[in-house]
């Protein structure tokens, strides 16, 4: 039975760089750190990715970095955690298994791997999952409901030796948490990923959890099948713009701000996002608009893609216009360019360049050569002229 081993976090500088909610470069060191009874070897090459790194010395072990400055040494089975270890890393025997996961874009990442059985517990229930593996293990009982971020079952992830916690940023709201996990010996990592620039850097992050698997050679090769979509694009600028959003229950027009990371890969499919300058464009957030403010900005769009992963109540052009009848007007709308997301969207983030790809797609006219796998076209079962 492998036991995993924590020391002391430093949870007061750690908390106090959340606080910021940004990420400092600095937190991660230009060259690797001397480990007491370790040799050096090599810091992984990344391409897209800046919220993280990852060294390896001889013998297997690995350190990862983060830009939080948390620092996790990885110890294979059967090596002996290096004497004089920094009290401000955490050490984590791997090949990592027993996992709470409490950060659902993850999943995708540990499905790809072939490794999702090393997810125990999950944050999010059955029917909320739109990943089959993860929904087939929870309804089959291989993976147990632990309960959300911020109110884990302690009792159960203890009975069951729960041996790693995963967790999103969301656990920066909810620090004392952290702290009781900790305190109760399981190692909590946070992803980050959600913070890289680019969306490609969010798919890299699989090399994260292949280092904490053994399967670190699988995921270069499944990042690279992503990064090598990006590149086979048939267009780099089509001259399209799209409209990204949904209608809220209050009927709000929500899309997303400038620089937000699905108005990247909109960019790099080779669109351009109708809303030029909307928001700050250093957030990853939504936005709220009166439909009036919508419509006259959004109104010219070539495509709407409508954000079917939040309200999943649309599956006609028809059934739009019934949410707002200004819809009727939109040049998309007319022209039947109107596209809808798939539910699993946002827990696929392994597949960030296929989505790139299917942005392009349509852009392009080519759905029938490159059958689309995150996008769907909405029909319309009455004239909208």
């Amino acid at each position: 039975m492998k036991i995993i081993k924590t020391t002391v976090i430093a949870v007061f500088s750690a908390f106090a760089l959340m606080l910021c909610g940004c990420s400092d470069k600095k937190a991660i060191p230009e060259k690797h750190i001397e480990i007491s009874g370790l040799k050096f070897e090599e810091r992984v090459p990344l391409y897209y990715a800046e919220q993280f790194a990852i060294d390896r010395y001889e013998n297997g072990y690995s350190l990862i970095h983060t830009m939080k400055g948390e620092r996790f040494l990885l110890v294979p089975e059967g090596e002996e955690i290096p004497e004089k270890l920094s009290k401000d890393i955490s050490v984590i025997e791997k090949p990592a298994d027993n996992i709470y996961l409490a950060a659902t874009s993850v999943m995708g990442l540990f499905a790809e791997l072939e490794k999702g059985d090393t997810v125990k517990f999950s944050g999010t229930k059955a029917d909320d999952w739109y990943i089959d593996y993860a929904r087939q293990a929870m309804e089959n009982g291989e993976m147990l409901y632990a309960g959300k971020y911020r109110e884990p079952d302690y009792e159960l992830l203890l009975e069951n030796e729960c041996r790693l916690s995963i967790q999103s940023t969301m656990i920066e709201h909810s620090p004392e948490v952290r702290d009781k996990l900790n305190e109760l010996g399981i190692p909590v990592f946070v992803d980050y990923s959600s913070y890289e620039s680019h969306p490609l850097g969010r798919s890299e992050w699989i090399k994260v959890y292949g280092e904490l698997t053994d399967t670190s050679e699988f995921a270069d090769e499944l990042f690279s099948q992503q990064a090598d979509k990006l590149k086979q694009l048939s267009e780099t600028d089509t001259g399209k713009t799209a409209a990204f959003f949904y209608i809220s229950s209050s009927g709000q027009a929500v899309t997303r701000k400038s620089g937000d990371y699905i108005t990247k890969m909109i960019e790099l499919a080779g669109g351009e996002n109708i809303f030029r300058n909307l928001g700050d464009d250093k957030a990853t957030a939504s936005v709220t608009l009166e439909m009036e403010q919508f419509y006259e900005q959004a109104k010219d769009a070539d495509f709407i893609i409508y954000n079917n992963t939040i309200d999943d109540s649309v599956d006609s052009i028809d059934e739009l216009i019934a949410k707002n009848e200004l819809l009727r007007d939109f040049k998309a709308v007319k022209n039947g360019n109107v596209w809808c997301t798939r539910e699993n969207l946002y827990q696929e983030t392994m597949k960030l360049g296929t989505v790139i790809s299917d942005f392009n797609s349509i852009f392009t006219d080519n759905t029938k050569v490159k059958p689309t796998q995150f996008l769907y076209r909405l029909e319309s079962g009455e004239s909208v002229d």
